[in-house]
């Protein structure tokens, strides 16, 4: 059985339809119709992705995404009504992976499907791929350790606050050590491959990360490779 994921979705036939969709492409898929039952489902239950509508009975998405990333991050795709600009920007500043507007093609859904499980997980929801190697995914740079099943970073065994994208963005510097990654790169696996927005995000998160690691903690952790992009080098003592 393939990833297993949660559809949180209170329209009933698109709920079944997006579930038999899934079913086909080998997933394992859960159905729930109310905010406070997909959050009790979600946070008692491990699951690789949720896909999780906005606008919900008993308990509004957002509310659930926020919850549920205090209390079992989990990656998380929203369904968003086509002029919610802000639910979108909301949800993505709370955690969501990505999201997507309805009425959608199902192709274009499951190929965010595959691309939020790629970057994403299996894993750091806890899912069947939890028993892999990425229950040893820490990172370590001197005093920082990043522990990927955690979703936890610290720095002298202090715990620093980062977004979802913050996150990503230094796991993946990480794990590419004294290689220097351009900018369009590091769009691709913080944001996705189909990200539509501002060129210079990458330099905000970074200057970010910078605010929260470097200036706290007298660190020169990300290094700017100028025309390129950026660079975490091995440590030196």
């Amino acid at each position: 059985m393939g990833a297993k994921i949660l559809i949180v979705e209170d329209e009933e036939q698109l709920a079944r339809f997006v579930e038999l969709e899934l079913v086909h492409e080998g997933y394992e898929v859960k159905t729930e119709g109310s905010g406070r039952a997909a959050l009790r489902e979600a946070t008692e239950n491990q699951y690789d992705l949720v896909l999780l509508d906005i606008m919900l009975p008993e308990l509004n998405g957002l509310e659930v995404l926020r919850r549920l990333m205090n209390e079992r991050p989990t990656p998380v795709i929203l369904l968003t009504a086509r002029d919610a600009v802000m639910d979108k920007v909301s949800g993505l500043d709370a955690g969501a992976v990505d999201y997507i507007t309805k009425p959608f093609a199902i192709e274009e859904l499951l190929a965010r499907i595959r691309v939020a499980l790629k970057l994403h997980g299996p894993g750091i929801g806890g899912g069947q791929a939890a028993k892999t190697e990425k229950t040893e995914g820490v990172r370590t740079w001197g005093p920082l350790v990043l522990d990927e099943p955690k979703r936890r970073v610290t720095v002298s065994g202090h715990e620093i606050t980062l977004t979802n994208r913050e996150f990503l963005l230094l796991m993946t510097l990480l794990d590419n050590v004294d290689i220097v990654l351009s900018r369009d790169t590091l769009l691709e696996k913080v944001c996705g491959y189909e990200y539509v927005g501002e060129t210079n995000v990458i330099d905000v998160y970074v200057r970010y990360l910078r605010s929260k690691i470097d200036d706290v903690f007298s660190l020169r952790m990300i290094q700017t490779v100028r025309g390129v992009g950026y660079v975490i080098k091995s440590w030196e003592e």
